[in-house]
């Protein structure tokens, strides 16, 4: 069993908090990745629970105990870094076994837990080999293999496979999350690519500023983002916003105007929300799409073809831009004039005051419809 709790973890460098009040709760098995911007705290944050840092004030609880005055080698805790940090010097099988050797385990061991390691990386036929002998998804799968040796009771991941080309990153996301479901281990992951929160996790910690915004399963977040940062940042591409007031608002419907174009009529549990009340409208890219009916009219700029999608850029009459997802190829190109409306249940509606916080993601049963 290896489960963490982090209690209104605060750290500050000189007069900078950088860690500001966290807490939270990750359970047994799990993989949680941390994701958020540069210099949100994602990395401090995980050198904390490693031991790496100190917290100013809070707790870091493993397994029910309280570890903030425990070095970091006596947590039990493995970390992968950004960097390999291989010894040059060593073989691959030196680097799998030099720390077992050091804890000073029988001979027989260290070799079964570096064969056990090398053949649920693949990397069997390599132990031989110096590591300017490897690629870089070599290097990674020996600074993995070096954390799997160890058999921790949590595995830390700082930004693995931010050194990797795009092919070789998708390669290796499959690789740890089936590495996951293999040893059925607690995992923590730092990144700043949402794709990978996304592709990996079981559950996303979202972190700006260093404070939590959100936490919950990828599709939780992704449906239902508590605010609208967390909805910019999750979702490639990102969601499209657009400023409105609220022009009705009777028997749980609003009707919300945006930059000049019809209301938008959405029945949505409200609370606090008046007529004239200012909000922001989001809408994923993916959720707008062509009508020959009544809609938004759009000039379409650039057209990006990806073959299995098209990403669609275009702008409104008033200026503002907004992005379109279509699957497959489109005959859509730029100076195009076409039509788009919001699909049913996809409107997220954010206001303006409390921090923007959404009031609701707009899901089933609601519906949307063009006044």
């Amino acid at each position: 069993m290896a489960s963490l709790r982090l209690n209104n973890v605060v750290k500050t460098f000189g007069q900078v908090e950088v860690i500001r009040g966290v807490s939270l709760d990750v359970a047994d098995g799990e993989f949680v990745v941390f994701v958020g911007p540069s210099g949100c705290g994602k990395s401090t944050l995980l050198r904390i629970v490693a031991g790496l840092e100190t917290a100013t004030s809070g707790d870091v609880i493993l397994n029910g105990s309280i570890v903030n005055d425990t070095p970091a080698a006596e947590r039990g805790l493995a970390m992968v870094f950004q960097s390999y940090a291989l010894y040059p010097h060593m073989s691959v099988y030196q680097n799998l076994s030099f720390g077992l050797e050091n804890a000073r385990l029988p001979k027989a061991e260290i070799d079964a837990r570096v064969q056990r390691a090398a053949r649920m990386l693949q990397i069997e036929g390599l132990l031989a080999r110096k590591p300017r002998q490897l690629s870089g998804g070599q290097r990674q799968r020996v600074a993995i293999g070096r954390a799997i040796t160890r058999k921790p009771q949590i595995f830390l991941f700082d930004e693995p496979l931010s050194n990797l080309d795009a092919e070789l990153r998708v390669q290796m996301r499959v690789e740890l999350s089936k590495l996951h479901s293999e040893l059925a281990a607690t995992m923590i992951h730092v990144t700043h690519d949402q794709v990978e929160a996304m592709t990996m996790a079981s559950k996303i910690v979202v972190l700006r500023d260093g404070r939590i915004e959100q936490v919950g399963a990828p599709l939780d977040v992704y449906n239902r983002p508590a605010n609208r940062f967390v909805a910019g940042f999750i979702g490639s591409p990102r969601m499209n916003f657009m400023s409105g007031r609220i022009s009705t608002h009777a028997d749980g419907e609003i009707a919300i105007g945006a930059q000049g174009l019809p209301p938008v009529r959405v029945h949505v549990s409200g609370e606090g929300l008046s007529q004239g009340d200012e909000v922001t409208l989001g809408i994923r890219p993916e959720h707008l799409a062509p009508t020959s009916g009544e809609g938004w009219p759009l000039v379409v700029e650039v057209v990006e073809q990806l073959g299995g999608t098209s990403y669609i850029h275009a702008r409104l009459s008033g200026g503002e831009r907004l992005t379109l997802t279509e699957p497959g190829q489109t005959q859509l190109r730029s100076g195009a004039q076409v039509r788009v409306a919001p699909a049913p249940d996809c409107l997220h509606v954010f206001r303006k005051d409390r921090d923007e916080v959404a009031l609701s993601p707009v899901r089933a049963p609601t519906t949307v419809s063009m006044a």
